[in-house]
């Protein structure tokens, strides 16, 4: 299944680099964000990827330039979406957001389109019932960086094709990733769901005074081998991300168990929310 035509709505971290990396696996893309400064500094941003890349040898300069080249920017989601087969919404996690954005794609894409969400706490039927084509939605849950992490959770909902399905999986593919099929709804998809357990029981020994971030951070890298501890993750992913989230499974479920530590609340307030604002758990330059 040949899938040429591409939108990708929302010119963020995870929306710039989804459609780098399906420009990378050959696929014209169109990035749309209301914004033209943020399609400009996303267009920066993955040029700067991409030619780290041929600086240490590992994208040649001529791949490069063709796959910045292949991904246009507008503002205009009509001009995005009306000649495209397939679209990928990666707009921040506002459920009401989400629905307008697919209402209006349902009004302007063609009526085979398929329109996914990027969306990592939000199934596909909250959002596809705002459209006329529930069949043809679908989750596909990149993971940040996009242009590095490799998986993608296509999500089916109670109303997803199984064409829809076989769609979202070869896109993955064609992108250069590999997919993995959720067949049922559930809040946290898998990874998050596994993440969120790990990672909730770290935030309980820090409140409860077990151990420092720093100690729980060495215990999982040394004793679990993960790359990153849970505290070091979270200012890498960002504490506002990992706090909604947190907090979205708490209101969705009423578990106690994903209520957001009192600690991870604290420095959102604040503004501390890692990497990108220079403080979080850590300080950096």
């Amino acid at each position: 299944m040949t899938l040429e035509r591409l939108a990708v709505v929302g010119a963020g971290s995870m929306g710039a680099q989804i459609a780098q990396q399906a420009a990378l696996g050959g696929i014209d893309v169109t990035l749309q964000d209301t914004s033209a400064e943020q399609l400009e500094k996303a267009a920066e941003s993955n040029r700067g990827h991409l030619m780290r890349r041929v600086e240490k040898g590992k994208l040649a300069e001529g791949d490069a330039k063709a796959a910045l080249g292949r991904v246009r920017m507008t503002t205009d989601l009509a001009e995005a979406a009306r000649d495209s087969d397939f679209v990928i919404e990666a707009v921040f996690e506002d459920l009401g957001v989400k629905r307008s954005i697919f209402a209006e794609l349902d009004r302007i894409a063609p009526a085979n389109t398929l329109l996914a969400s990027n969306s990592s706490t939000m199934g596909i039927s909250k959002i596809a019932d705002a459209t006329s084509r529930p069949e043809l939605c679908v989750n596909m849950h990149f993971f940040y960086p996009v242009l590095v992490m490799d998986l993608v959770e296509v999500v089916r909902g109670p109303n997803t094709s199984d064409e829809t399905v076989e769609r979202a999986m070869a896109m993955a593919r064609a992108m250069g990733r590999t997919p993995v099929l959720i067949n049922k709804e559930i809040d946290g998809f898998i990874v998050n769901r596994i993440l969120h357990a790990a990672t909730q029981e770290a935030y309980r020994l820090l409140d409860a005074g077990v151990a420092g971030f720093e100690d729980i951070d060495i215990a999982v890298e040394k004793g679990l081998n993960w790359p990153m501890g849970p505290f070091r993750l979270g200012d890498f992913s960002g504490l506002d991300v990992t706090y909604n989230a947190r907090r979205h499974m708490f209101k969705t479920t009423g578990d106690e168990r994903y209520r957001p530590s009192a600690q991870l609340e604290a420095k959102v307030k604040a503004g501390k929310l890692g990497r990108k604002t220079g403080e979080g758990w850590y300080k950096y330059e």
